[in-house]
């Protein structure tokens, strides 16, 4: 028997399944005990990041006008509202706290309560934003110091953190009916880093039950059920373990986690669900049993379904590729973590796998112990067996081809109908405005935004060189739509700053309203809802290198694969039209609201589709979708290398991957489900989205309107230019 290279490898990996399961037994222990563990130093969890995605541009150089110090600092707030701000028992209170600081060097502490009151009994203009606009709160404000330009050290900004903790039990208890919390940059980086942490495990603990549980419905046992989830542990193990070792080289943002996990893990269980499918066919197909037999049938499984693994895995690295070209840090790695993964999910299937179906046996070709269960044996059984040449999905396929035209056009239609809120679409940058209410600075964030407007971090901010300028250009934006008031100028590192109160829905459009019309001396407009707008202008800067990347490389992929440059260019358009419906579902849901019930989210603080939800969306949904148009397109090939005719050449290769391509996406489907319960808003957007993408492309795409418009244009399925036709002859990819 003729193999190829995958073939080989998952030969060897069966013919020493214990050396194999060894090999990775060791690789994803060293990855548990430095990622999660923390066995050489800190743990992946406690290396990782927290902050709102951003990029280069006029809000950055602007902030670095700001901030230009020479030091970097650290601030921690203790908040105190509904109290008498005259109340001595909140006067000792802050004297104490103020002097346990003052032991602590490189730690400044503001008390704003014994600064004396102007003659007239208010209070000095710079001090205003710390006390609430009700007068019964006030900010206490520790600065943590940097030496040397490094940044603050963190063992006094945690012992600055306890000083100013055991100062909130104590007014808490003091001030029952009062708000007292605790904050700061540090703490809230903390209680996301926990909050996504349980976010993940909560997603793996709704998915993977619900996997196994498909699983064993489709291969009617445990043993071959269990084989495509010890792949997706295995990827999820090793995802975690590449990730660890990446933030050694850059920053690692939270959300990747979670993310790079749900991508690895869908991933490899789609994988594993087709190698032991085929493998299972492969096995019946040819007799006699035995050792050989079983080897034989492992080998041509890697020739085969391998083969698709690899193609289909290629086809994801090239979408995850595409991230690469964007210059925000946090894009580019979650592309590397999805390219690191992927080729895990790839490795495990073409050598984990066949690893345990060789330990497997014969037992594989038998029935489970599912199917001895009265009532739901025999369905389970009929189900979990190999697919017959005619089925359920070949049945659909002709009815599909009596009126190919109008199917096509009738889901294209239905596709674009679904899209259609895609054109309200509104960007967001929700890691700043929906902040979980299960994280620890939930109560601070919230109280600090309701009763102390002008302490919160400005959404839209005018930056100028001279007071003058900026009083000057505060005058003429008043005015504005959007605008509700503008602040006195201060001065603020190199420059001034005016903050501009805004609604947070109309904060976007605000900033473009201004930068429209420029002032003829130096400024720049910076603010939350300008660095998104920078970050998203950033994104659409590159998102033509990434789209030409992306195409090319699938184009060039599918034509080696298949031969047609029309095969490809559906690909294209059919991924297009079922993530346009996606990206509508999105909106539909949480621009518009109509998902805050089921997924418990405040509408309010969601004001828009979030900017990297969006391009994840773009890029993992497309790779996705082309995994599924692997799985058919690999089959529909090999019945037109055998010379069957184009129409039931669709119809059979459709029949014989339609029940993995079905399991397959409901199981992704559940796992994007699971992470969408979670309560950080962009994984909940991303999972949503993902989740709706796989079913439409499953179900719509693959179903009805691959198989209709190849049918409708089966006279130019397989053209290509006869120069391309000669390049496939020479350098095509085909089935050993």
């Amino acid at each position: 028997m003729r193999v190829g290279p995958l073939a080989r490898i998952g030969r060897a990996s069966a013919a020493h399944p214990w050396l194999t399961l060894c090999g990775w037994i060791v690789v994803l222990a060293i990855a548990v005990s430095t990622a999660l563990v923390g066995a050489t130093g800190d743990s992946l969890f406690e290396r990782l990041v927290s902050a709102a995605p951003g990029a280069d541009g006029e809000a950055a150089e602007a902030d670095e006008l700001l901030s230009a110090n020479g030091e970097e600092t650290e601030s921690l707030t203790l908040l105190v509202h509904g109290v008498e701000l005259g109340d001595p028992e909140l006067a000792s209170a802050a004297s104490a706290l103020g002097d346990n600081l003052a032991k602590l060097d490189h730690v400044d502490f503001v008390n704003p309560l014994i600064v004396p009151t102007l003659p007239d009994g208010s209070r000095l203009p710079e001090l205003a934003p710390v006390f609430s606009a009700d007068d019964q709160g006030v900010l206490f404000t520790a600065t943590i110091e940097g030496v040397d330009g490094e940044d603050p050290d963190a063992k006094l900004v945690d012992e600055v953190a306890a000083e100013l903790r055991a100062s909130a039990d104590d007014l808490r208890a003091e001030f029952p009916d009062a708000t007292v919390e605790v904050g700061g940059g540090s703490l809230l980086i903390d209680s996301i880093v926990k909050v996504s942490e349980n976010d993940l495990a909560r997603g793996e603990m709704v998915a993977l039950p619900i996997a196994l549980v498909v699983m064993l419905v489709v291969f009617g046992g445990f043993i071959a059920a269990g084989m495509p989830l010890a792949g997706a542990i295995a990827a999820i193990v090793g995802a975690l373990g590449a990730l660890f070792a990446f933030t050694y080289v850059m920053d690692i943002d939270t959300t990747i986690v979670n993310v790079v996990t749900a991508v690895g893990l869908g991933l490899s269980i789609d994988y594993g669900l087709l190698m032991v499918s085929r493998f299972r066919e492969e096995y019946r197909a040819h007799g006699p049993l035995g050792r050989d037999h079983r080897l034989d049938a492992i080998t041509r499984t890697a020739d085969t379904a391998g083969r698709t693994v690899f193609y289909s895995g290629t086809t994801f690295g090239i979408a995850s590729l595409g991230l690469l070209v964007f210059e925000p840090n946090i894009v580019r790695a979650i592309g590397v973590g999805a390219l690191a993964v992927t080729v895990i999910a790839i490795l495990s299937a073409l050598t984990l796998i066949p690893a345990l179906l060789s330990l497997a046996g014969d037992r594989l070709a038998n029935p489970g112990s599912l199917t001895r269960i009265p009532l739901i044996g025999k369905p389970i059984a009929r189900f979990g067996d190999v697919a017959p040449d005619d089925g359920f999905f070949s049945r659909l396929t002709r009815q599909v081809q009596r009126q190919p035209a109008l199917v096509t056009l009738a889901c294209a239609a239905a596709l674009i109908a679904v899209g259609s809120p895609l054109l309200n679409l509104q960007l967001a940058n929700t890691s700043v405005d929906a902040i979980p209410a299960s994280s620890t600075q939930h109560d601070f964030i919230t109280t600090l935004a309701d009763e102390f407007p002008d302490a919160r971090a400005p959404r839209v901010a005018l930056v100028t060189e001279t007071e003058s300028d900026a009083e000057a250009w505060a005058a003429g934006i008043e005015s504005l739509a959007g605008v509700q008031s503008v602040t006195a100028p201060a001065q603020s590192g190199d420059a001034w700053r005016v903050n501009v109160q805004v609604d947070p829905a109309d904060g976007i459009e605000v900033v473009h309203d201004i930068r429209s019309d420029r002032p003829d001396f130096p400024n720049w407009v910076t603010g939350t809802d300008a660095r998104t707008v920078d970050f998203s202008e950033s994104l659409i800067g590159s998102a033509g290198w990434a789209v030409l990347v992306i195409a090319l490389g699938t184009i060039l992929l599918l034509f080696l694969m298949t031969g047609s440059l029309i095969v490809p260019l559906k690909a294209l358009v059919a991924s297009a039209l079922s993530l346009g419906a996606s990206i509508g579902v999105l909106v539909w849901g949480f621009e518009q609201g109509n998902f805050a019930g089921p997924l418990n989210f405040d509408p309010d603080v969601v004001h828009g589709v979030d900017v990297l939800v969006l391009l994840l969306t773009l890029v993992f949904g497309f790779g996705l979708a082309m995994d599924y148009e692997m799985f058919i397109l690999s089959r529909i090939k090999e019945q037109v290398d055998a010379g069957v005719d184009a129409r039931e050449a669709i119809a059979t290769g459709l029949q014989r991957s339609g029940r993995i391509i079905s399991s397959a996406a409901l199981i992704i489907v559940v796992v994007f489900a699971g992470f969408a319960t979670g309560d950080l808003m962009v994984i909940k957007q991303l999972g949503v989205a993902l989740a709706v993408a796989v079913t439409l492309d499953a179900t719509v795409v693959r179903c009805l309107l691959v198989p209709a418009f190849m049918t409708w244009q089966q006279r130019i399925m397989w053209w290509a230019p006869r120069w391309m036709k000669r390049l496939h002859a020479r350098w095509g990819l085909r089935e050993s």
